[in-house]
């Protein structure tokens, strides 16, 4: 059992689908902060890097884009290309975007478009048929390939979906008649006379993905707590399935939605570091520049037999909750997950194949790499829009992202040091104030060490609390 709920304030659009009870994806979606992956722009070329056939563009957002012959396409596609093409300043090119900004960088870009519908996702600069891998039927395999090289359009590509499993020609046929119209809209508007970048098309919103990507017949209810939402989406919904209409409920509880069905509960779990498993084993999750690790531990679960069985099933156990975390957090690139030791050679590929079986659950494309000498598991998983966490949490004010800040010994020790540098200078013959943070101004009560410090200059050094400083600052005034 299925099921997609949608919370809906003019500010915010969130989205949860739920499996057998089970939080399976979180996405939102905030009126300040709009995604641009799936837009295609106008975008004019500003600087070209030699030999690499890469660009940044203007796309008219303010950040240039960075172009990359072949990002966003699968590797069967880009080996059927066309030659590359020269680029050079000043050029105007239509650009999807392919992945949003993140921090410093600007968004990246691709020329090979890609236009998704109902049934169908319409290639129009490559000559490519291709079948979603999650239909496994050949015989349907087959018929779907022949149906889709006889409707796509001369010089154009085509994916089937998922969802076109099963369907008439008629059905596809008009899937591609569409996006073939809003193809030549696109391209109609890209050759009227313009300085700069501009927006050519904008890519679906949230509750329009929604229907388009995940309803589906195996979703028992949808379910939305907003009557013009609702509206919308049932105008929708009877134009494109009006099979499934009836599964599209209005939301009417006395409870918020997502309080009603243990959601926010969830949500909530979703920013802590440490993520408990139901034997007592847990993880810990932390996140870096350049990879996101994740440790497993056995904690209060000490197994029944011998260590190893032991760390054979916590680790299991943690492999179903790394791939349902990495879904819900939208964890991308790079996770390197250091399970505990097993030395049997049939239970780390057991465990590598229980990850493997569960990325069909998630619509971003993973992959479980391999279990390296040292036992860490390598796992890849696509980017592309903003995620839950950078959309919900900024940088610590106070630890400015580090997730820790320097002891209150330290900083004692520093202001010994700078007291000792002012000394060397100039004897405070008055003496010193020295306002800190009240954890430090504990420390060096404690420690006596301004005390030790006071008698060996012939000084007197006073520390007061300043409420408020941050507790890796201090300043020293010399008195007098």
């Amino acid at each position: 059992m299925k099921t997609i709920y949608v919370d809906v304030v003019p500010e915010e659009t969130r989205l949860a689908i739920q499996s057998d009870g089970e939080l399976q994806s979180v996405e939102m979606e905030r009126s300040s902060h709009a995604h641009l992956v799936g837009n295609i722009y106008k975008g004019q070329v500003q600087n070209v890097l030699p030999g690499m056939q890469a660009a940044f563009v203007d796309i008219g957002t303010g950040k240039n884009a960075f172009l990359h012959v072949g990002d966003g396409m699968p590797q069967d596609v880009i080996h059927v290309l066309p030659e590359k093409t020269h680029i050079h300043i000043g050029q105007y090119l239509p650009v999807q975007i392919v992945k949003d900004a993140t921090g410093t960088k600007g968004p990246r870009c691709t020329t090979h478009i890609s236009l998704p519908g109902r049934h169908l996702v319409l290639m129009p600069t490559a000559s490519y048929i291709g079948i979603s891998r999650r239909i496994e039927d050949e015989r349907e395999r087959t018929r779907l390939q022949s149906l889709a090289e006889e409707i796509c359009p001369k010089d154009m590509g085509l994916i089937v979906r998922t969802v076109a499993a099963g369907l008439p020609r008629e059905e596809l046929e008009k899937d591609v008649q569409y996006l073939v119209r809003l193809w030549q809209s696109i391209m109609a508007k890209f050759r009227l006379r313009s300085k700069g970048g501009r927006l050519l098309y904008r890519d679906a919103d949230l509750i329009i993905r929604a229907v388009r990507d995940s309803l589906t017949d195996e979703v028992d209810a949808f379910y939305i707590d907003d009557p013009r939402t609702f509206q919308r989406v049932q105008e929708l919904v009877r134009t494109v399935s009006p099979d499934l209409l009836a599964r599209v409920r209005l939301y009417e509880g006395k409870k918020p939605l997502f309080q009603a069905y243990g959601i926010d509960a969830e949500i909530e779990r979703l920013g802590a570091r440490q993520v408990d498993l139901p034997s007592g084993g847990f993880l810990v999750i932390d996140k870096t520049e350049a990879l996101t690790v994740i440790d497993v531990n056995t904690g209060k679960y000490v197994g029944h037999n011998d260590f190893s069985d032991t760390a054979y099933r916590t680790n299991l156990e943690a492999a179903s909750e790394i791939m349902k975390q990495i879904r819900l957090r939208d964890i991308s690139g790079i996770i390197v997950v250091d399970f505990i030791d097993m030395e049997k050679d049939e239970q780390k590929e057991s465990l590598l194949q229980k990850m493997r079986s569960l990325i069909p659950l998630d619509r971003t494309k993973t992959k479980v790499v391999d279990i390296t000498s040292l036992g860490l598991v390598e796992i890849t998983r696509k980017k592309t829009r903003q995620n839950y966490e950078s959309l919900v949490y900024s940088d610590c004010p106070v630890c400015h992202g580090r997730g820790r800040l320097e002891s209150p010994e330290t900083v004692s020790i520093r202001i010994s040091r700078a007291i000792r540098r002012m000394e060397q200078a100039s004897h405070a013959g008055e003496g010193y104030e020295v306002e800190v943070h009240e954890s430090v101004a504990e420390e060096l009560r404690q420690s006596q060490l301004l005390v030790n410090l006071a008698a060996e200059y012939g000084t007197d050094i006073k520390v007061t609390v300043r409420p408020g400083m941050h507790p890796e600052n201090y300043s020293i005034l010399q008195q007098g």
